[in-house]
């Protein structure tokens, strides 16, 4: 049975804890020059209808480095869902190649080429969620303080696609969320009931403000992201006004924990969102999460393209896993 990664809501607290036990065990390899090929001839297609660099450049390293390859396909040429229906265009892939990510303008399109495909698909970004960002930022902070459960973080800024995405992994993980939001900006209400319902198990909370020094008040994480989302361009001026007050500075720094780490999604657009001073500054653990995109990304498709026919739904990730570390003996 496939597999898809579509929102962090899909997976249970132990599937992403397999998802960081194995990217730990990839970085390493990685940084110790062991070779990795554990996907070998398997292909991987790109589907990007909205720029990237993050996204695309490590999840097409991600393939090299697993011995595997990426292609990517232009959108213009393929046009899912004008030259030809998406349902045509995901089963004639699912014939080539043996994953797709792809990173969309709508939520929809995302879902009816999970639905058509015979093979995992994988959300690159659409404009409601982006899950790989976040499982990347959750394996940063598991990194850096040893734990998720507890940790309080504070995302300043617009209710967006990551927004959305961190409510899901702050109540999968026990984490502590406060999104200050300007009014008109929140995070979707139907992710922030979703989120919240599951909160309760993991004993996290989850909390929207429109002040950002309560979002700062012993957070042990400050996050940000830009002020205009991709597609949301013909807003700027606006936003550019809505969103004044909310930018992380040295003064929202100090209001946080002594030795907060301060987080940004990137690109970043700055001396909006964030200063030069902090984004550069000591708090600063951005390029350390832009990396991790690369580690946790190769151990998502490995999960997802490379688990065994005969391996049981249930415990898959575990099974690969033992699999995995059992091919360096």
């Amino acid at each position: 049975m496939k597999r898809d990664l579509i929102s962090i809501r899909d997976l249970t607290r132990g599937e992403i804890e397999g998802f960081f036990d194995l990217a730990t065990d990839l970085k390493h390899r990685l940084k110790q020059n062991q070779p990795h090929p554990l996907l070998p001839g398997k292909t991987l297609a790109l589907i990007f209808e909205k720029p990237s660099l993050r996204t695309r450049v490590t999840f097409e390293v991600a393939m090299t480095q697993l011995g595997g390859h990426a292609i990517y396909l232009d959108p213009q040429d393929i046009r899912l869902g004008e030259r030809e229906t998406v349902g045509d265009g995901a089963r004639n892939l699912s014939r080539w190649v043996d994953g797709i990510v792809a990173r969309t303008f709508t939520h929809k399109l995302l879902e009816l080429l999970a639905e058509y495909a015979t093979v995992p698909v994988i959300n690159g970004l659409t404009e409601l969620l982006h899950p790989c960002q976040v499982l990347g930022d959750l394996f940063t902070l598991q990194e850096k303080r040893g734990r998720l459960q507890g940790l309080r973080v504070g995302f300043v800024g617009d209710g967006n696609n990551v927004c959305n995405s961190w409510l899901f992994g702050a109540a999968k993980m026990g984490i502590h969320f406060v999104a200050a939001c300007p009014p008109g900006y929140e995070p979707n209400r139907d992710v922030f009931a979703k989120a919240r319902a599951e909160a309760e198990a993991t004993q996290a909370t989850l909390k929207i403000t429109h002040d950002p020094a309560e979002a700062a008040r012993d957070a042990d994480v400050l996050y940000t992201d830009v002020w205009t989302s991709m597609g949301h361009e013909e807003q700027r001026a606006r936003r550019m006004r809505d969103f004044q007050g909310f930018q992380i500075n040295q003064a929202l720094v100090k209001a946080a924990h002594e030795d907060v780490m301060v987080m940004h999604c990137l690109p970043a657009h700055r001396g909006e969102e964030i200063t030069d001073e902090v984004m550069d500054g000591r708090h600063s653990i951005i390029l350390d999460q832009a990396e991790n995109r690369l580690h946790v990304q190769k151990a998502i498709l490995v999960m997802l393209l490379g688990r065994p026919a005969q391996t049981p739904r249930q415990g898959w990730f575990k099974t690969l896993t033992r699999i995995v570390r059992a091919s360096e003996r």
